[in-house]
């Protein structure tokens, strides 16, 4: 099968601490270069991110701080516009790219640069799309049932057309991935255990014993310093200890908090709507809650989860409204 390549490397990297994903280190390799391995075949390339031409990813494990993201002779490179707009927009872009360097495949494989064992996953794809033989993308599903779209080779045409429907609805930047994705024919391929684990923390670095080097270390002094503590929090310990600063500050001590569910909701809200409607949802959740928790109505865990499970419902309504391009009518 003809495919292009399209490796999404664009993010802010927010709970690594600004650390690129790109540059961080497994075996002495950067993430950049084991997924451009993962590409391997592909008519042409492009990395949409900040990086730059002149040569290949290091390969070697001297820099554990992760080497300047130069790209192999030939591989493109583009940005989104905005900076930061999310991969919905990254596609969109990298596509543009594409097109701009001679037409595109059939076929656009689309990769995170996160996914360093992600070349297992690929070939499986690879390998079920050339079976269809019928036009058919086909998106990574790992062993537990969870869908990959950032791990997927999809109908080049299809994909460009969904890219326009967004940008026509001014939907593109910071939309949906799932709403951008959601009308596409694809089949779901079971891929290889690991083969789709991602990098999103430095837990998550540490379990695919990636080298955090001197990155970490920098990192690490930076919350030092601006905190004037001697050890870094986990994330988890940083949110629950902010949570009991905000219910001190607002006299609501007694309040209990699930953490984790907001913070579901507000994914929940990203990917089904936009990204910046997670903290809207979340807001307005609360606040329904706080009204239904007044005196002489229901008690307070009773009334967040009914106002998450409310905005839980809105949002797959929006998204499924969105996927069939009638979003709030």
């Amino acid at each position: 099968m003809i495919f292009d390549a399209l490796i999404l490397a664009g993010g802010r990297s927010s709970r690594l601490g600004g650390v690129p994903k790109q540059s961080l280190v497994l075996r002495g390799r950067t993430l950049l270069a084991w997924t451009l391995d993962a590409a391997a075949g592909a008519r042409r390339t492009v990395v949409v991110g900040d990086v730059s031409a002149g040569g290949p990813p290091s390969r070697g494990a001297a820099d554990e701080a992760g080497p300047a993201q130069a790209l192999p002779p030939g591989v493109l490179s583009c940005r989104e516009e905005p900076k930061f707009a999310g991969p919905a927009a990254g596609i969109s872009a990298g596509l543009d790219a594409l097109a701009t360097s001679g037409g595109g495949a059939p076929f656009t494989l689309v990769l995170a640069c996160d996914m360093p064992l992600a070349a297992r996953a690929v070939a499986m794809l690879r390998d079920a799309v050339a079976a269809a033989g019928d036009g058919r993308g086909a998106v990574a599903r790992s062993a537990d049932g969870r869908e990959q779209p950032l791990a997927a080779i999809y109908n080049t045409d299809e994909l460009k057309r969904s890219c326009g429907e967004l940008s026509r609805r001014d939907a593109l930047v910071n939309g949906s991935v799932r709403s951008l994705l959601a009308n596409l024919d694809v089949q779901l391929v079971t891929v290889p255990a690991g083969s789709t684990a991602d990098v999103d923390t430095w837990g998550d670095a540490a379990t695919l014993g990636i080298a955090a080097g001197s990155q970490r270390e920098d990192f690490d002094q930076n919350v030092r310093s601006q905190r004037g503590r001697q050890v870094v929090k986990s994330q988890d310990e940083t949110l629950e200890e902010w949570c009991r600063a905000l219910l001190q500050a607002y006299k609501l001590e007694d309040v209990q908090v699930d953490v984790n569910a907001v913070l579901s909701l507000a994914g929940v809200a990203a990917h089904a709507v936009v990204r910046p409607a997670a903290p809207l949802t979340t807001f307005i959740a609360g606040f329904a809650a706080g009204l239904a928790a007044a005196p002489g109505r229901e008690m307070d865990t009773a009334s967040m989860e009914a106002a998450m499970a409310v905005a839980r419902s809105l949002a797959a309504d929006y998204e499924n409204e969105a996927a069939a391009g009638t979003p709030g009518e």
